[in-house]
């Protein structure tokens, strides 16, 4: 294996660089970056929490619950109680469904066949080393941000 400070770093440019795909796309629309990943997070149909998805994708509530509100007064998104909780469930309405779908059509076409051209020379599990590498990398930079504050 290479240096192993040289392999992260191959691996947080790669990740800058997919990161900075989407912001350079939403940048082109006119839409805001994170109100397209909280557009992406809800056109997967299921009902999502603001908490759930700030957690997910790393946005502040408070821009998350900015965004919702925008949405809301587009006439794009509403909300819902959940049972036996404060939290409310965010979904889209069928404008919003529109709207969102129009928005990503065109993502979910790019991903897609950067999946399969990905595949073509790498087995799926790297999906699952790369969720666990995220996973480990943000347990070990949380526990050095907590001992920091210690």
């Amino acid at each position: 294996m290479e240096d192993p400070y040289e392999a992260v770093r191959r691996l947080i440019i790669a990740i800058n660089k997919i990161d900075g795909s989407y912001y350079f796309y939403a940048r082109k629309l006119g839409v805001k970056e994170n109100t397209l990943a909280l557009l992406y997070e809800l056109d997967d149909g299921h009902p999502h929490s603001q908490k759930q998805i700030s957690e997910d994708w790393q946005i502040p509530k408070t821009t998350i619950n900015t965004i919702v509100k925008e949405l809301i007064n587009d006439g794009y998104a509403i909300l819902l109680p959940e049972e036996n909780s404060r939290e409310k469930t965010i979904l889209l309405t069928e404008r919003g469904q529109q709207y969102a779908h129009d928005l990503l059509e065109k993502i979910y076409s790019a991903e897609q066949e950067a999946l399969k051209s990905t595949l073509e020379k790498y087995p799926p599990e790297f999906i699952d080393a790369f969720e666990r590498f995220a996973s480990c990398l943000c347990t070990e930079i949380g526990g050095r941000i907590h001992h920091q504050n210690e």
